[in-house]
């Protein structure tokens, strides 16, 4: 069986259809191309919140088998790995993205958003990724993260951080797209989000923003996240959707990734917010929970694809209950 026929098959017994029945042309037909002129790419449509699959964990699958099976989903689109060791890589993105975008939109569906490895905008390849990017109808994209120096105090860390900021802002502008910042729990820049504001507040922020990703927001302040959130959510454009639990191994407290819904997120309480702050996203979902390898980017699957793919529709549907819930969606 052909991996196309596969992942389809897989799929129609997740949704319940018939083989008779097809998921693809239910879900979404593909664009025709005299549709795609018509289309803003990378603008927002108003009447729902759109939600894309990180394409980390299905490195597995090439662009066309990836697209294929995002829509089969359905999700919306891709937030596509842009990076050394991703679906693109940097050296080689004015070559391929294009391929990833056509293989998405003969799918009927888009590739939403980018990860890349970018720092700061005199790296040589930032210009080349934002050109490649702007020129395809991509608008969004995810920076690196980053660790404060420890030879420097925390403010002058930051002021370091702002001034990078400042000149990723105005190569941003020039080729009309937004990086985001996306907040990671540890010791890293960004995981309070106070230090995040304090970059982000003087700047334009049309063309730089934060990424939220309220996992990480829970780990860091599992009561106090609400406050850093109303602090910036005005710079939230993007946003990371996943899940965990906390669990004692040994003598140690660990952070146990989880499927959306089964861990110690509070998603009535947060997509409450994200509706009372007008933040329409896109959602970016992250399934970093154990699916045999497809967690950590690999190419290569130690459980059945069917698992892997099954659980990713699982949090589909778990986010958009949640979001229905909220009136959101």
């Amino acid at each position: 069986m052909k991996r196309k026929e596969f992942i389809s098959t897989s799929l129609l017994g997740v949704v319940g259809l018939s083989s008779g029945q097809n998921f693809f042309t239910k879900i979404k037909a593909p664009f025709e191309k005299s549709s795609i002129s018509n289309l803003q790419l990378g603008k927002l449509d108003e009447e729902k919140m759109k939600i894309c699959i990180f394409s980390k964990q299905l490195q597995w699958l090439n662009y066309q088998d990836m697209a294929y099976a995002v829509a089969e989903m359905g999700y919306d689109g891709i937030d596509l790995t842009v990076r050394d060791n991703g679906h693109v890589l940097p050296e080689r993105v004015e070559e391929d993205l294009p391929k990833a975008v056509d293989a998405a939109k003969s799918a009927g569906i888009e590739i939403m958003m980018i990860s890349t490895d970018i720092i700061n905008a005199n790296e040589p390849k930032a210009e080349r990724i934002l050109k490649t990017a702007a020129g395809l109808g991509i608008h969004h994209l995810r920076t690196n993260g980053l660790n404060y120096q420890p030879d420097l105090d925390i403010p002058c860390n930051i002021e370091k951080i702002k001034q990078d900021f400042i000149g990723l802002s105005e190569i941003n502008k020039k080729y009309g797209v937004r990086s985001d910042y996306l907040n990671h729990s540890g010791e890293g820049f960004g995981s309070s989000l106070w230090d995040l504001w304090l970059t982000l507040k003087d700047l334009n922020h049309e063309y730089i923003g934060s990424q939220y990703d309220i996992k990480h927001a829970t780990i860091s302040g599992a009561h106090s996240w609400p406050t850093s959130f109303k602090l910036i959510h005005k710079y939230v454009r993007t946003m990371v959707v996943r899940d965990f639990r906390w669990e004692k191994i040994g003598n140690k407290w660990e952070v146990i990734p989880v499927a959306i819904g089964e861990g110690m997120v509070d998603f009535d309480n947060y997509f409450k917010l994200v509706k009372k702050y007008e933040i329409k996203g896109p959602i970016s979902v992250m399934c970093d929970y154990n699916l045999g390898g497809a967690e950590n980017g690999s190419k290569s699957l130690m459980i059945p694809e069917k698992d892997v793919l099954d659980a990713m529709r699982k949090d589909l549907l778990s986010l958009k209950s949640k979001l229905e819930l909220a009136g959101i969606r």
